[in-house]
């Protein structure tokens, strides 16, 4: 992205989000032993495609992995470039939702 040649034109700032699964599940403090996930990947650049079209935002790049994952794996990467703080903090906020909502579906495997 950063080669491209219309990218300082357009660009102030990169927001970065990396999610790993937990060793712990988010409902009750379980250990998580295995995590399952299964991506719909046209759900997932509808969203790109969407959110893409506000106001300041120049690229938005994301990468969801489906399969089986340990604790400390990473899962989702989703990269929000833009040109002030002010229009990307919120696209990447309110993605990240929708992703996880819409997109993405998650099994936790926990310790008996």
């Amino acid at each position: 992205m950063k080669k491209r040649p219309d990218f300082t034109d357009n660009v102030g700032m990169i927001l970065i989000h990396n999610g790993t699964v937990r060793n712990w599940s988010r409902k009750d403090h379980s250990h998580v032993t295995l995590l399952e996930s299964t991506v719909d990947e046209h759900v997932l650049e509808q969203l790109r495609q969407e959110y893409k079209q506000k106001p300041g935002i120049y690229e938005i790049l994301i990468e969801a992995h489906s399969g089986r994952f340990l604790p400390g794996d990473d899962l989702l990467f989703i990269i929000v470039a833009g040109d002030l703080r002010e229009h990307i903090k919120p696209v990447l906020s309110e993605l990240l939702d929708r992703v996880k909502a819409e997109a993405i579906r998650k099994n936790e495997v926990t310790a008996t």
